[in-house]
């Protein structure tokens, strides 16, 4: 059988008879896949520890004809055990790995850009280096602009005039000025709006000097804007703790 290498992060696993197991993962060079590692529920297992959801391994396979199966499996960073212990930072990567998952939509297809902020965003949470819920909201923004979907925080998302301006509008892509402001547009603070441009931009200076107020402000639209464009809400959502 062809056998092929690649590492990545597991997003999820599910069970496959009585000691197998599917794992899904975002890997950086195949994109997302779906494997079986069989054997692996078994007690007696010395790789089922490693293909734990969040942990970033590097993988054998070899291909199969509708799953391809995991032969051998090597740890780079237990990210997983990191965040175990730490209900903050596991509901937030939680959320960071199922908005991953659904926008790899396509099977085998490379994401190298949405690989990387995956990595990099669930090590930031490991290490404690920011706000759990502002890593969270900062990952949103930049997986949704590789995705095509950047929205706007400073010129009009309409008509580009340069703002600052008052309005957000999901459906419209982010701040729209006054005339083109549709119906029903939200009003956001500006300094939810500054905190916004933070987390899309990687200001962390302006983003952790953020008050509570701003952030809880600031994650309500991010929300939308991701329920918006990916047609419906996540499940690990509603769970992160944001007090």
């Amino acid at each position: 059988m062809p056998t092929y290498r690649d590492e990545g992060i597991v997003l999820r696993t599910q069970k496959l008879g009585e000691a197998d197991r599917i794992i899904t993962l975002l890997t950086r060079r195949n994109g997302r896949i779906r494997a079986v590692a069989r054997g692996v529920r078994k007690t007696s297992s010395r790789i089922g520890a490693r293909l734990e959801p969040f942990n970033h391994v590097d993988v054998q396979f070899y291909e199969g004809r509708s799953l391809d199966n995991v032969t051998q499996v090597e740890t780079i960073d237990p990210i997983g055990g990191k965040l175990s212990d730490d209900y903050a930072k596991w509901t937030a990567g939680t959320a960071m790995l199922e908005t991953a998952e659904r926008l790899t939509s396509e099977e085998r297809e490379p994401s190298v850009q949405q690989y990387a902020l995956l990595v990099s965003g669930l090590r930031s949470m490991a290490a404690g280096e920011h706000e759990p819920t502002l890593i969270l909201d900062s990952y949103l923004l930049r997986s949704l602009a590789v995705a095509g979907w950047s929205p706007s925080f400073d010129e009009c998302a309409r008509c580009g005039q340069p703002g600052p301006h008052r309005a957000f509008n999901v459906q419209a892509g982010g701040m729209v000025c006054g005339t083109c402001r549709p119906p029903g547009s939200a009003a956001p603070s500006p300094m939810a709006v500054a905190l916004l441009g933070a987390l899309l931009s990687g200001d962390w200076e302006e983003a952790d000097a953020s008050a509570d107020r701003e952030r809880k402000e600031a994650s309500g639209l991010v929300a939308a804007f991701l329920q918006w464009h990916i047609e419906r809400g996540l499940r690990s959502l509603p769970l992160v703790d944001r007090t």
